[in-house]
């Protein structure tokens, strides 16, 4: 505790009651005078006093060199914003870490990872010496619209605010520096009135702040916040009319202390707030302040109104404004703050340079972590990403950028120079590999982001900016040139011309059709670099990301997530409607069992509706489907299908089948359809969950799996896109699947089968081969047949040939004998055959399609290859006598066979990854 001079010398007292700031990055004569004659106490450090983690471990010492030398009893309180993302005061590429803002923490949906980066961020401020945080950020962003606050705040949710900042504060708390809780009582929904003078007020009632906007500011008083800083926005409803929040006593004394019960240190907003000043002036709101209950002013740069305060101050005590209790109940509260995070051992002996150096690995891994799992995809209808299924290298892909003023963690803010004019929307053109071009057109922020972009696609970038002005001629030439646009916006819900543009753009894209077969519009992905909440709920932008701020890591994050080498996997934090949140939630939805009167229809419409969600160079997976696609009416397989639906409209939210093969002792999960619009609210979780509770139960089961070949919709987990691919298999993953367990396993197709030949090569071999190929029909020779398929395990294909063999006017099945002994065989099908119902890709065209479908080899046979192209071979010429257009060759196994049937003429038109587990390794959901 402080020697008995500070409590009876009154001078020493009160510059204990103080926090100031100065301008420079070395102590001025007037800090000094601050510190020596008017014994400051607390100092507030901003970026221009900053430049390296060096110069402020050397800064910071002095300062404290100084008080020491002064006769402070206790060190000085050191304090600084560090609240990442777009705010920080210190930056120092080598020596501190960059992590996501307070929003892009949550939505990685972890506040374990929210702990960590407060912890290792707290770590590096007191290797420089600075032991005084001023975070968390604890307001509710209850109005998203012009708040100033954006993603400094972690949401609109004042369970999860609370969560987060939590977390945080024992993050900063356990590296050992004090904490402050802000902006009491609320930041999250401000009106403002226009003018500089006009304070931002706050229209809730204090109830509706109890019910919201205070409950953050609860849990951290609970659990021990060190301050809380009080903010100078006016409030005006039904029992308050505060002009000042911070000089009330109604709102310090009554609302902070009395009715929340916290005892620790209150900071005052800045009374050189341009309203405050002009409206009362600094010395008289000085004494409301510390009479209203704060025990520090705040003051930050101008030193003739810090004297002013401080004589304010004094005249407020002289007068007997301010009793000399009411100043030590201050004093009381500051020294025990500063008693838990300093110490003038600690203070005059900073770790500094070397304690930084042992910690940017850790820190370094944690950032990367950090950014890679925050980074969100909140839509994406048309499945445009990545870019790299979407666009060829020759094409070009068409970046736009608005105006935005540097983040202090950005290259740009750290020297880059741009010799474009600003606002020139002279477009630049970014080719892969190339240097930095000799002039920099675009905005500057985003030249390095439209550089990287190209070298990572190898692929051309154009680049150029946007402004006020809305689309110009050169934006209007450039999307059309291009292949594809991505539109980047900057908090376009307060730079409205931002949401203006990116609407146009929409509308421009919308009328022009993409290179390619098929007519698309033309691929739009807009980007919001800072608030989640500008398209969050537009559902007119199809394809929408969030990375929360545009430092150099976030947009790494975002090239890597545009060109599938990430898969995203944030949540939009907080409710973004006040009816239901947009990230996973843990809701459990009524799955029903399948009704076909009642739910046939609206599950034609959710196909319809999933049919038109995939890129336009990409055929869907469901493209052909029908209800009765999912219906088998075999009486050897026991199928069971669910449903969540809206019982008032009848829509399906979500639709799963399962089968049971009886004779493999196999449990199946065919398809999980989810509505696009009710993703990420558990509906494919729910109806999980449910159909493995159904299989699990049936008599006889021993292995379960992924993907069916009968029908022949998912046959297992869908790779052909990539991000897709990853995004799903980390879902199933999380449902207890063992995803390492795969196997591949693809559909493919052969067009213009008129004008087809089969490549000589191929044809000698299979005749070198020694084998005798025939086509066989109906059961007459089914005993041979089925039990050369017995040596297949995989689940449906004895079924597949069953209904071959019952139906020898429209299938049949080509067999590859030796010596009398069958060792391969596959089956061919019409279009008017039982199973050509369950190949939707059969029939989902207007070219006439045959079908070659599960070929099975005996094991062991060496010529596995051959015998392959041999059945392959004849059953396309079979297909070709029925004068098809094409033919549709399914459940291949992937392996290195799709090669050799390349070779012949095929393509791959979907592939998948089988994966089946033994049944009594899955848990059953409860």
């Amino acid at each position: 505790m402080e020697s008995p001079s500070v409590w009876d010398d009154m001078d020493r007292t009160m510059g204990q009651l103080f926090m100031m700031g100065f301008d420079g990055t070395e102590a001025t004569a007037q800090i000094r005078k601050l510190i020596e004659v008017h014994h400051l106490g607390t100092i507030l450090l901003t970026a221009k006093n900053l430049k390296s983690a060096e110069q402020t471990t050397r800064l910071v010492l002095e300062l404290q060199t100084i008080a020491h030398e002064a006769g402070h009893s206790v060190p000085l309180a050191i304090a600084l914003d560090q609240e990442n993302g777009g705010v920080n005061s210190l930056f120092d590429e080598q020596c501190i870490r960059q992590f996501p803002s307070a929003m892009g923490v949550a939505a990685t949906g972890s506040t374990e990872m929210a702990y960590q980066i407060a912890n290792a961020t707290a770590e590096e401020l007191s290797s420089v010496g600075v032991n005084w945080i001023m975070g968390p950020v604890l307001d509710v962003l209850t109005n998203v619209k012009n708040q100033p606050l954006g993603v400094r705040t972690t949401g609109d949710d004042p369970e999860e605010v609370s969560k987060y900042g939590v977390a945080f504060m024992k993050g900063y708390r356990d590296a050992g520096i004090a904490t402050c809780g802000k902006h009491f009582p609320s930041y999250g929904n401000l009106e403002f009135l226009g003018s500089s003078l006009d304070v931002p007020i706050i229209t809730d009632s204090l109830e509706q702040l109890s019910l919201s906007a205070l409950v953050p500011f609860r849990h951290a008083i609970s659990e021990g916040v060190d301050a809380m800083m009080v903010g100078g926005c006016a409030m005006s409803s039904a029992g308050v009319n505060v002009m000042h929040a911070c000089l009330s006593e109604q709102v310090v004394d009554d609302l902070l202390r009395e009715d929340l019960g916290f005892d620790g240190v209150v900071v005052s907003e800045c009374l050189e707030m341009e309203a405050l000043s002009h409206n009362i002036g600094v010395g008289g709101g000085t004494v409301m302040a510390v009479k209203a209950g704060c025990d520090l002013v705040l003051i930050c740069r101008s030193f003739s109104v810090q004297q002013e305060a401080i004589n304010g101050l004094k005249l407020g005590v002289e007068n007997g404004m301010i009793t000399k209790s009411r100043i030590q109940q201050s004093l009381r509260r500051v020294l025990e703050m500063k008693a838990r995070c300093t110490s003038w051992e600690k203070a005059l002996a900073p770790k500094g340079i070397e304690k930084l150096t042992s910690l940017q690995a850790s820190h370094s891994q944690l950032s990367t972590k950090a950014y890679n799992t925050s980074i969100t995809v909140v839509r994406d209808k048309d499945r445009l990403l990545p870019l790299s299924n979407l666009l060829d290298r020759e094409e070009e892909l068409l970046l736009l950028t608005p105006l935005v003023k540097p983040l202090p963690a950005s290259a740009a803010a750290r020297g880059l120079t741009t010799k474009s004019h600003i606002g020139s929307p002279d477009a630049a053109i970014w080719d892969k590999g190339a240097a930095a071009p000799s002039v920099f057109n675009g905005e500057s922020i985003f030249r390095e982001f439209g550089r990287s972009l190209a070298r990572q696609r190898s692929g051309r970038v154009l680049h150029t900016s946007y402004t006020a002005n809305g689309v110009r001629p050169v934006h209007e030439n450039l999307i059309t040139r291009a292949s594809a646009v991505v539109v980047i916006t900057a908090d376009a819900n307060r730079n409205l011309y931002q949401h203006g543009f990116t609407k146009h753009v929409a509308m421009i894209c919308k009328s022009q059709s993409s290179q390619g077969s098929e007519k698309r519009e033309k691929p739009l992905v807009v980007v919001s670099v800072s608030s989640p909440y500008d398209f969050a709920v537009d559902p007119s932008i199809g394809t929408y990301i969030c990375t929360y701020d545009f430092t150099d890591t976030a947009l790494k994050a975002l090239i890597d997530v545009l060109h599938g080498n990430l898969s995203p996997t944030g949540s939009l934090p907080g409710m973004i409607n006040q009816s239901q949140k947009l990230h996973q939630s843990k809701q459990q939805w009524l799955v029903e069992a399948w009704n076909e009167e009642r739910d046939a229809n609206a599950l034609d419409d959710l196909l319809k509706t999933l049919q038109l969600e995939g890129p336009f160079n990409q055929q869907s997976e469901v493209s052909g489907c029908s209800s009765n696609t999912f219906l088998l009416r075999n009486e050897t397989i026991d199928e069971s299908h669910f449903v969540v639906r809206n019982s008032s409209t009848r829509a399906l939210y979500g639709f799963c089948s399962t089968y049971f093969f009886e004779l493999t002792g196999t449990g199946v999960v065919g398809a999980i359809l989810v509505d696009p619009d009710r993703r990420k609210l558990s509906v494919g979780h729910s109806l999980h969950s449910r159909a493995i509770k159904c299989l699990l139960q049936k008599d006889g089961i021993k292995q379960l799996q992924l993907g069916s070949r009968l029908p022949s919709v998912f046959l297992g987990i869908p790779t052909s896109n990539n991000f897709e691919r990853k995004r799903l298999r980390k879902w199933f993953a999380s449902m207890g699947w063992n995803i390492a367990l795969s196997r591949p396993i693809c559909s493919m197709l052969m067009r213009n089968l008129v004008k087809w030949r089969a490549p000589e090569g191929i044809t000698k071999s299979v005749q070198r081969a020694e084998l005798d190929f025939d086509m066989v029909h109906g059961w007459d020779h089914s005993t041979s047949i089925l039990d050369h398929i017995k040596t297949s395990s995989r689940q449906g294909v004895m079924e597949i040939y069953r209904l071959a063999l019952r139906e020898p006017k429209s299938c049949g099945i080509i067999r590859a004998r030796r010596d009398g002994v069958v060792l391969g065989t596959v089956v061919l099908y019409s279009a008017g055959s039982t199973w050509a119902g369950c190949v939707p890709a059969l029939n989902d065209t207007d070219e006439v399609r045959g079908g070659i479908s599960s070929p099975v080899i005996s094991p062991g046979v060496g010529e596995y290859s051959t015998l392959l192209k041999g059945l392959v071979l004849l059953g396309i010429r079979q297909i070709q006598k029925q004068q098809a257009d094409a033919v549709l060759l399914d459940c291949v196994d992937g392996d290195s066979h799709c090669d050799s049937l390349s070779a012949m003429g095929f393509s791959v038109l979907h592939s998948f990854e089988e994966v089946s587990c033994d049944a009594d390794t899955m848990v059953s959901p409860a």
